[in-house]
Order: C-alpha cells, then sequence, then structure tokens
C-alpha cells in the first residue's frame, strides 16, 4: 500500500514485482554513476585553464567513449528483455479469471467455476467504515489462492480501460473487443490496491481494484460461499 511522501515503489507482492523493483535499483545505479562522472568532467572542465592535447585529439579516447556506452546500454538491455520474457510468461494456470472494465466499474468471473461472478463498484468516501481507504476500497474485492498462477483475461465492454495492481507488477489495457490477458502470483497474503490505468471518462479515477490474497483453504471456502450464494 502505498504512503504519503513515498519516493520508491510499493512492496513487492508477487516475483515478477520484486524482479522489477531489482532492475530499477540497477539501472538507477548505472544513472547515479554515468551523472556522477559528466558532472567531475564539466567540473573539471569549467574549474582548469589548463588544457590536454590528448584529450583534445586523441584516438584511443573516442574509441573508449564510443565502446563503454554501448556495454552500458547491453548491461541494462540484458536484464529488462529477461523480465519482459518473465512476465509473459503463462505457465499452467491454477485460476483463471476474466475482468471486464465498464463505464465506471469491474466485472469479474472465475471461468473454472460454472457460475461464480461479481460486479466490483467503489465504496462512496460516506460509506467507508473506519479503516478502509478512500476512492480505493470496493464492495466485492477480487479473491485469488495465494502461491497460485492467477491468470486474468482482460477485456472492456465500452471503451478503454486499464488493469493494474502496482504491487503485484500487473498491468494491462482491457481494450473492447479484444481478449488480452496476464498473470501472477500473489507470494504473500494480504490486500493490493490497483485502479484503472487508462483515462476512460468523467468517473476514471472511481473504478478500484482490489486484489485480496488468501491461502487456498480459505479460498475454497470462499468460493463454495459464493456458489451458495448464487
Amino acid at each position: 500500500m502505498a504512503h504519503p511522501t513515498q519516493l520508491g515503489f510499493q512492496d513487492a507482492a508477487s516475483p515478477v514485482m520484486e524482479e522489477l523493483l531489482h532492475f530499477h535499483d540497477h539501472a538507477l545505479m548505472i544513472v547515479f554513476l554515468i551523472i556522477t562522472l559528466v558532472l567531475y568532467i564539466i567540473i573539471a572542465m569549467v574549474s582548469t585553464k589548463l588544457t590536454n592535447k590528448y584529450i583534445l585529439d586523441s584516438q584511443e579516447i573516442e574509441i573508449v567513449w564510443t565502446i563503454l556506452p554501448a556495454v552500458i546500454l547491453v548491461l541494462i538491455a540484458l536484464p529488462s528483455l529477461r523480465i519482459l520474457y518473465l512476465m509473459d510468461e503463462i505457465n499452467d494456470p491454477h485460476l483463471t479469471i476474466k475482468a471486464m472494465g465498464h463505464q465506471w466499474y469491474w466485472s469479474y468471473e472465475y471461468t473454472d467455476y460454472e457460475d461464480l461472478g461479481f460486479d466490483s463498484y467503489m465504496i462512496p468516501t460516506q460509506d467507508l467504515t473506519p479503516g478502509q481507504f478512500r476512492l480505493l476500497e470496493t464492495d466485492h474485492r477480487m479473491v485469488v489462492p495465494m502461491e497460485s498462477p492467477v491468470r486474468v483475461l482482460v477485456s472492456a465492454e465500452d471503451v478503454l480501460h486499464s488493469w493494474a495492481v502496482p504491487s503485484l507488477g500487473v498491468k494491462m489495457d482491457a481494450v473492447p473487443g479484444r481478449l488480452n490477458q496476464t498473470a501472477f502470483i500473489a507470494s504473500r497474503p494480504g490486500v493490493f490496491y490497483g485502479q484503472c490505468s487508462e483515462i476512460c471518462g468523467a468517473n476514471h479515477s472511481f473504478m478500484p481494484i482490489v486484489v485480496e490474497a488468501v491461502p487456498l483453504e480459505h479460498f475454497e471456502s470462499w468460493s463454495s460461499l459464493m456458489l451458495e450464494d448464487a
């Protein structure tokens, strides 16, 4: 859960998000080194009156400052491509959920069950109970089992939406007439919040996403109760 004055990412709740955090730190360290080197060169060039003829005209230094940036780009590109393929990998999901975007709410359908689906609306501010978050709580949460691969099929009924949960490392566009898919594994129990991340009209800010990860036995109990109520 994000908090005021937070500068970094939310705590990772999935293996993919952990990889993204590590890659962010890796890339940021390279950026800091480059900024430090360039700043030092600028200060040295401005503050000294001496001129080095080997810097003004040197084939060796031109080779270095051509090859070195290429090596740095490779050091950034290789882990980036690895994570990109990891995010697209969907192997034998234990559960498939279809998330449909509407103006302005989400509906979820558990396709492995015969009749398990519901709409998820934001809880108005005046109806919130103490401890609930404004603009983030919903009347029905998307409940998933922890430590299980979950596939989410994302589409929309009217306009473009985007199903995004930052702490799970998931963001997928919901396009009318098109079925996109993404996957995640919740590595710990908890409640994870997200919001529609594609401007979709007047109430774009008021269609939150709440994913609740629970142990498998609790998920089975929840699904049995939902089926009985249906």
